[in-house]
């Protein structure tokens, strides 16, 4: 991949906790610069960048959010000023809420897909304007769009749609050397995964895999450090489960 700086340049959105900051820090091991996406939570993107700085890193925390086309815009305009032009692009911000269709009111539908279908279209569209040629992009879906839970309806239905993009923007870029693809964690023990969750319900969730554990926020890294790195140069268009044979 080429670049303008000696150092190749990862902007993961939604980054400052639990599966983003994983994936920050095993890129910045990996010998990225990295620019930590948040849409509120200063004070843990702030620690996060102060953590891979003091390390020896290149970090940048942004506040940017992914649902807002300006403030796209103006994410990959900064991370370009202060880091350079970006080689890779993780859309990991996202959110969860379950409930049954019938129940879903008007505004947790529109939140919903803003988030996790606009802000994904945003932000490739913008990675089509300013991405570095031989660049990665790497979105996060959802092993719950293979399981088909009741309660998922509108969260698949968002996923489904960035696994589309995925494969189609990924022939769209024809030309450039820039590879698309998508991983689709199965349940991570995350914060955001574990509160509300009783000890049974977690269990239940741990013995669904054959592998008979939750995932790891490295267990997703490792994937997407994989997409992103020289030996997944090859790998276009796919998205991989990486959920321990659970679907």
């Amino acid at each position: 991949m080429t670049t303008t700086t000696t150092t190749q340049v990862a902007l993961i959105t939604g980054a400052s906790r639990g599966i983003g900051a994983t994936i920050a820090r095993r890129l910045v091991r990996d010998g990225f610069a990295v620019a930590i996406n948040y849409a509120s939570n200063a004070t843990e993107a702030d620690a996060l960048v102060t953590e891979l700085t003091h390390a020896g890193a290149s970090a940048i925390a942004v506040k940017a959010d992914v649902s807002k086309v300006e403030d796209v815009r103006g994410l990959f305009a900064t991370v370009e000023e202060k880091l350079g032009k970006i080689d890779v692009l993780v859309n990991n911000a996202g959110i969860l809420k379950t409930m049954p269709l019938a129940q879903t009111s008007d505004e947790l539908f529109e939140q919903t897909f803003a988030i996790n279908t606009q802000g994904v279209f945003n932000t490739l569209r913008e990675a089509a304007a300013h991405f570095n040629d031989g660049g990665r992009i790497i979105n996060l879906s959802s092993t719950t769009l293979a399981l088909n839970l009741p309660g998922y309806a509108v969260y698949n239905g968002t996923k489904a749609a960035v696994e589309a993009f995925t494969r189609v923007f990924a022939k769209e870029l024809r030309g450039r050397r820039i590879t698309v693809n998508a991983v689709a964690p199965g349940p991570v023990a995350t914060d955001l995964f574990l509160n509300g969750k009783t000890e049974e319900q977690i269990q239940t969730f741990a013995k669904m895999p054959p592998l008979e554990r939750l995932g790891q926020p490295d267990d997703i890294a490792g994937v997407v450090a994989f997409l992103a790195g020289k030996d997944g140069a090859w790998v276009n268009g796919q998205v991989l489960r990486a959920n321990g044979g659970v679907a």
